[in-house]
């Protein structure tokens, strides 16, 4: 069994060389990078554990193989001793079946192993918290305006809150997408490599002018290339570094509730929706090409179905308070 996992140059054939031409091959079908990055990350990944076992040619990759790697991801353990989600499962097969998808229509394979591997359920998990607006204003006054970074930080919260957009479209924003007239953003190249537009609010303008004028061009070092948010050497945050920082707010504001860039994304859609906000005027902003996506908030937003029931169901009025906290002992209890 060999146990080599990589070399500095593949050999000719094996799966690790064809990867290269598959990511050549997503690129010019318009891939963003980062998607082309993460088909690399996922496929590479299963072509090191196949190396591991003696396989390292696309043809010798039968579907129980890739039935073995499945259960592999079931029971691998994260360093907390945590399960992968079903969702992960998911997300790391996927790019597998397209992989062997593009051998097979290449010919570089007689058939598709891949062609009938059932993925894991998907799971519909409700967002683990959602701030109030109290609290979002708790975490947006965490950042300190006095400093260049803490200036751009409160932009960055703002920015978050007001539009609801995703960790990588902010990282992306170019100083020439606000337009500050109008009171919108345009995202470009998001999720699914597609480009939409959002609304903000006055505040968030506001702040974002503020950065600019004041911060950006202490942050901006050499050539400047229109990236909107930067490091203190010039450069676009990287995400990992944006999801500490945004983190790291929430957790000092002390409110028991943990989250990140996504938290103020949940949170934002789950307000406009309590407010009267239509659903489907949240799924543009969201910019979830499906609906079904967008429902999640519909079960999460219960303010006012909590409101109507206490108004409407019988059970929900106590007529009599001499009563309250009372239970028939002989009354079965679920």
């Amino acid at each position: 069994m060999s146990a080599r996992v990589a070399t500095a140059t593949p050999a000719p054939g094996s799966m690790r060389a064809e990867l290269e031409r598959f990511a050549q091959w997503l690129a010019t079908r318009n891939y963003s990078p980062y998607t082309i990055e993460q088909r690399r990350t996922a496929i590479g990944a299963f072509i090191a554990w196949a190396a591991l076992r003696g396989v390292e040619r696309p043809q010798d990759v039968t579907r129980p193989i890739l039935e073995r790697y499945q259960r592999h991801l079931f029971h691998h353990r994260k360093v907390d001793g945590a399960p992968l989600t079903f969702r992960t499962q998911a997300t790391r097969l996927t790019p597998i079946r397209a992989y062997f998808k593009w051998l097979a229509r290449e010919r570089l394979v007689l058939f598709n192993p891949a062609a009938d591997l059932e993925l894991p359920r998907g799971e519909k998990r409700l967002p683990a918290n959602i701030l109030s607006p109290d609290e979002v204003e708790t975490i947006l006054a965490g950042p300190d305006p006095a400093t260049p970074q803490g200036l751009r930080d409160r932009a960055i919260l703002e920015v978050l809150y007001a539009t609801a957009i995703r960790r990588l479209e902010l990282i992306r924003l170019s100083v020439f997408d606000v337009d500050y007239a109008r009171k919108l953003i345009v995202v470009r190249k998001g999720k699914g490599n597609k480009d939409r537009i959002v609304p903000t609010g006055a505040r968030a303008l506001s702040w974002i002018a503020a950065y600019r004028d004041e911060a950006r061009p202490q942050l901006v070092c050499g050539a400047d290339d229109g990236t909107l948010f930067l490091t203190g050497k010039g450069q676009a945050i990287a995400p990992k570094k944006l999801t500490g920082r945004v983190g790291a707010y929430v957790a000092a504001a002390g409110l028991s509730k943990t989250g990140s860039c996504h938290l103020f994304r949940h949170t934002a859609a789950t307000l406009m929706l309590e407010n009267g906000a239509d659903i489907r005027f949240i799924q543009a902003m969201l910019g979830h090409e499906s609906l079904d996506t967008t429902q999640i908030y519909a079960q999460v937003g219960v303010a006012k179905l909590a409101a109507v029931h206490a108004a409407t169901h019988p059970g929900a009025m106590l007529k009599r308070p001499d009563l309250a906290g009372e239970i028939d002992p002989d009354e079965e209890q679920d």
